[in-house]
């Protein structure tokens, strides 16, 4: 038997949420499923970056086209909720978020463009996944998908070999600096931490981040925050090693694979109240009001003082974090493929 999916994004160092989630499921099913043909389709922006890559030698790498080229394969998954316009035998899209038809939060090209392929691939889709029970309810409600056709499988996280680094006064958050992973209200916030604390914010600049840079122009703290652009993983290992709080207030997130990267971790973990992150961050983190910095301010101060709601929090965290494996996450996937080949 023969299975495609969409490689386009798994390639390079510089590996988005939907990146990583390709790599990982990729090469997990290619090397847990040895006597399965799989053909690895990349759209034309990638094909020959793909071409020097190695593969395993159950492996094809295919050229992917809307409208024409090989759909021999018995199913074809598309890993970032978009589908080619010409169809294959059976199909599975995996949906990661919705905030395209729900917020502001990129430029309204991007969001025409990417709500129309969410509808197109939507309808197209034998199943679908969806990364948490969150984005799994908006696919249903904002594009009427009955949820018969839906199957919820987490993320799960990659084990980091933290190095045995001493604990700084480090508050720590990673992510694009773009106006829905929301830092501003972390430079706000973080202006009423004792003098002896540092923030550092640990990501590219996306949408919204001239809004970042000016509430660190104007912070009163603003000599005590670094901003590192893109990390590479062998530096952001250190930060998660020597940072002692990890915030992330996200307006809008599909899963949010930073809370469970922080708390595997051992870091504590202060999250927002809203869209997937009460699910995927469970008992384990302290969730605020996004959208409150009276409340943020609050509650950075007391965890930064209060070392047994620290321990608790970081004990909870390892517990949980290990929960979320990506081989979890491949035989669910697997699951899905069987369901619909019989």
């Amino acid at each position: 038997m023969r299975i495609a999916l969409d490689a386009t994004y798994s390639l390079g160092q510089e590996l988005s949420g939907i990146g990583v989630y390709s790599r990982e499921i990729l090469h997990g099913l290619a090397a847990g499923q040895p006597d399965t043909r799989w053909d690895w389709f990349y759209r034309s922006h990638r094909f020959r970056k793909a071409l020097r890559e190695s593969v395993l030698p159950n492996v094809s790498r295919r050229f992917l086209s809307d409208l024409w080229g090989n759909r021999s394969a018995a199913l074809f998954h598309g890993l970032n909720q978009r589908l080619p316009r010409r169809r294959f035998r059976r199909q599975v899209a995996t949906f990661h978020d919705l905030f395209v038809l729900t917020g502001e939060y990129s430029t309204p090209d991007f969001r025409a463009r990417f709500a129309l392929q969410a509808r197109q691939a939507a309808a197209a889709a034998d199943l679908i996944i969806a990364v948490s029970a969150f984005t799994a309810n908006q696919v249903e409600d904002l594009l009427d998908i009955p949820g018969e056709r839906i199957r919820v499988i987490h993320h799960g996280v990659i084990a980091r070999p933290i190095p045995d680094l001493p604990r700084e006064k480090v508050v720590l958050t990673v992510g694009a600096l773009q106006k829905r992973k929301n830092q501003q209200a972390v430079v706000a916030a973080f202006s009423a931490m004792p003098p002896d604390w540092t923030l550092v914010l640990a990501g590219s600049a996306g949408y919204g981040s001239e809004e970042v840079v000016e509430a660190i122009r104007n912070s009163p703290a603003r000599s005590r925050i670094q901003v590192l652009g893109y990390t590479p993983e062998e530096v952001l290992t250190r930060w998660y090693a020597r940072a002692s709080l990890f915030v992330f207030p996200s307006l809008d997130e599909g899963f949010g694979m930073p809370v469970l990267e922080a708390m595997a971790a051992g870091i504590p973990v202060i999250s927002s109240n809203r869209s997937a992150l009460p699910e995927v961050c469970g008992e384990a983190a302290w969730l605020v009001n996004p959208e409150n910095i009276a409340e943020l301010k609050e509650t950075l101060v007391e965890l930064a003082k209060n070392q047994q709601r620290q321990d608790e929090f970081r004990r909870r965290g390892f517990a949980h974090a290990a929960c979320f494996t990506w081989q979890k996450a491949i035989a669910a996937t697997a699951g899905v493929y069987s369901e619909l080949l019989g």
